[in-house]
């Protein structure tokens, strides 16, 4: 398991690794017990990112930085996600005819929209945080978003019946992975954000379950997309839980 986080900061970032495994869907899903690990060496950047932007800049400006950061240090991975899903689900009135949209790479209106609603809500949090001297939950939010998506894949079956990595990313999460991922977000979540970081821990939580009986519902499973647009949700709800009780 110790070799996978390579991996996972490869595939969640831009930050190079020189020497990896090759990547295999079964290697991919290994990898998520490191995702929450992940989302702290993302949030200390953001963090580190504010403690020198706020210092030369005023409050909205170094938050649109502290954004801009967030999305080039992930190639807009998890945005992407999000925009494919608004399209599948917002277009689509079948599971065949979502998923169908969702697999066509170009951007659609109502994708759009959601990229554009999903940057507006993150700026306006996290300029809400760091003007509230809650900097820290820029250490924390990452780590809970990025939990959600393990425990969504430990939740839901794998849409697509044609298969492939992701269906190999999906149902290669096991009860062990889960556990070592849980373990790791609980010690992040308090150690970073004490009880603010907790119980943005628990709304992730039952958030994932609302998430899980909705792509149920309207996919009859999650995708790779779904990923994506889960932890951009959960990491509005993280932030906003970190505003709000801290």
């Amino acid at each position: 398991m110790i070799g996978t986080f390579p991996l996972a900061l490869t595939f969640l970032t831009i930050i190079p690794w020189p020497r990896q495994a090759p990547v295999t869907g079964e290697a991919l899903a290994r990898s998520m017990l490191w995702f929450p690990w992940v989302g702290a060496i993302l949030g200390a950047a953001l963090w580190g990112a504010w403690l020198g932007l706020v210092r030369i800049l005023p409050g909205p400006a170094a938050a649109a930085f502290i954004l801009t950061l967030s999305v080039w240090l992930t190639r807009g991975l998890h945005l992407d996600g999000l925009a494919d899903t608004a399209d599948g689900l917002l277009g689509g009135s079948t599971p065949e005819q979502s998923l169908r949209i969702m697999k066509d790479s170009r951007l659609g209106g109502l994708g759009g929209v959601a990229l554009i609603l999903t940057l507006l809500l993150k700026f306006a949090l996290i300029l809400g945080v760091t003007d509230q001297g809650q900097a820290a939950a820029l250490l924390v939010y990452p780590v809970v978003s990025r939990w959600g998506m393990v425990v969504l894949a430990y939740l839901a079956p794998y849409a697509r019946p044609e298969g492939g990595l992701g269906q190999a990313m999906v149902t290669g999460v096991d009860r062990n992975i889960l556990l070592g991922a849980t373990a790791g977000a609980l010690i992040l979540a308090a150690g970073l954000g004490r009880l603010p970081g907790l119980a943005a821990l628990a709304l992730a939580a039952g958030a994932v379950g609302l998430l899980c009986a909705y792509f149920l519902r309207r996919l009859g499973g999650i995708t790779g997309d779904t990923l994506g647009a889960a932890n951009e949700i959960l990491e509005i709800l993280a932030l906003l839980a970190l505003s709000v009780v801290g």
